[in-house]
Formats: C-alpha cells, structure tokens, sequence
C-alpha cells in the first residue's frame, strides 16, 4: 500500500519541503557565486554566469537573490539570528564575555565545515571594498540582536539608557570577530578561525 503522507506525483510539495528545496538552490547558487567571485572578481562576474553554472536562467536566478550583493551577503542577517538564538541558549552561569564566544561557535562551525567556500568568501570581501564595506554594515546591524540577552546576563536595564556595556560588549565582541577573521585570511587558513578567535577575545580580558 502506498504511503499516504507522501505526496502524489504532480501534487504540489509541503510547504517544509519546498522551503527546504529553496534553501539548498540557494546554498547551492551561493556557493557557485562565491566561487566565480574569487576566480574572476566581483564586478566581472555577471549574473547570467551564475546562473549558468547553476543549471538556472536568469530568470530564475531572480527568485532567489534580488541582486548579485545579495547572493554574496544574502545569509548575513540570518547568521546574526542564528547567533543571537545561540547566545540565549548559552547556560546561565556563563558570563556574558565567555557566552558571546560561545556563540561565535556557530560562525566558526562554518569554516570548520566549508573552509574553501568560506575562504572564497572572505578573499572575496578583501577584493571588492564596497562589499567588504556593506558586510560590516549588515553586521553592525547584530548588535541590537545580542544587546538584549547580554543585558539580561549583566542585569541591566534592556531598554536604552545611561548604561553602556551591554552595547560595548557586543560592539567589543564583533570586533574581535572581525579581527580574527582578517587574520585567518592572512595566514590562508593555516591556524583555525576559533583559535584566532579565541585569541583575539582574550586579550581583551587579560
């Protein structure tokens, strides 16, 4: 007998599915951008190639990405919330400077799992200034999502106010981000992101 949770030829797929088809064609159109990205330069790649070598028209592109910097930064606000969620799930006995690093831990997992498309990437922002410049803005914009839990952590008041530290030790913390992730470039990967991460983050509190 047929399984009747599947869905019949020619029906349309579960809304979770389709989500899930979405989000691997986007991953995947992702990781091919990326790739020309780092191989011909951003501003001579063009859309159509993209979509080319992702088996897409152009047409169809444009249903997953509104423009070529989206493709590039597209899961950047995604990524904040995935860290934001990860800095409420830490223990409560953690400080809020040693949770803010765990936190990162999704970030670092990233490199861990596709270092070459994660190098790609971060060679790319190293090429093409706007870009790299439009990242930091997009991830500036993390700082209102980790502000509340570290406010909490601290016992401070979650609303703005006179007290600056929940604000500076997300501020503090992105930078180091930033700071490790420049390195980990530098010296092409040969040291793990969370080491340099882990470095950066200490010598703050040394």
């Amino acid at each position: 007998m047929a399984d009747s949770s599947m869905p019949s030829a020619g029906s349309p797929a579960p809304s979770g599915l389709r989500d899930r088809m979405r989000h691997a064609m986007r991953d995947e159109v992702r990781a091919v951008a990326i790739r020309l990205f780092a191989e011909q330069g951003f501003e001579k790649t063009t859309v159509g190639q993209i979509a080319q070598e992702a088996g897409l028209s152009s047409a169809s592109f444009f249903r997953y990405f509104g423009t070529k910097e989206d493709v590039a930064l597209g899961d950047t606000e995604e990524l904040g919330r995935e860290v934001a969620a990860a800095l409420a799930a830490r223990p409560e006995e953690e400080r809020p400077w040693e949770a803010l690093r765990r936190a990162f831990d999704v970030l670092t997992q990233i490199h861990r799992d596709a270092p070459e498309q994660a190098m790609n990437f971060m060679r790319l922002l190293n090429q093409a200034a706007p870009l790299k410049a439009r990242h930091r803005e997009k991830r500036h914009q993390w700082q209102p999502l980790l502000v509340p839990e570290i406010s909490r952590r601290l016992g401070a008041d979650p609303a703005p106010g006179d007290d600056p530290r929940p604000l500076a030790l997300a501020a503090a913390a992105l930078g180091c981000l930033d700071a490790a992730a420049d390195t980990w470039v530098a010296c092409e990967g040969s040291t793990d992101l969370a080491v340099l991460l882990d470095r950066s983050m200490d010598v703050l509190t040394a």
